[in-house]
């Protein structure tokens, strides 16, 4: 290996590598290009991605909470209803993930 060669980095050790594996998990990126138009509730999300089942939905919006992308609202008064909506954090990432569809668009 040439000296000047960077080291090689397990995928595993890749905070890159991490994030592309967990937005190209399926629906993910919908998920957040979804609610970059506005806030919807858990059915609302189900109407507008065709395939979801309820489950798979609720686990892909409880880990994109957990990486700090979704916030879920619970409204005070009744009845009670429950909204997701983008978070700071998820908003920094949407120019990326634009640039990426455009760059997919290019690239055929």
């Amino acid at each position: 290996m040439p000296l000047d060669a960077p080291a090689p980095v397990p995928p595993s050790a890749c905070p890159v590598e991490d994030w592309l594996a967990f937005l190209g998990h399926r629906w993910n990126a919908l998920v957040l290009w979804h609610l970059n138009a506005s806030a919807l509730r858990h059915g609302e999300l189900m109407a507008r991605l065709p395939g979801i089942t309820a489950k798979v939905l609720s686990e892909r919006l409880a880990l994109l909470q957990q990486r700090g992308l979704v916030r879920r609202e619970a409204a005070a008064a009744f009845p009670r209803t429950v909204r997701y909506t983008l978070t700071p954090r998820s908003r920094g990432l949407l120019p990326l993930l634009d640039g990426l569809e455009r760059w997919s668009k290019q690239s055929g």
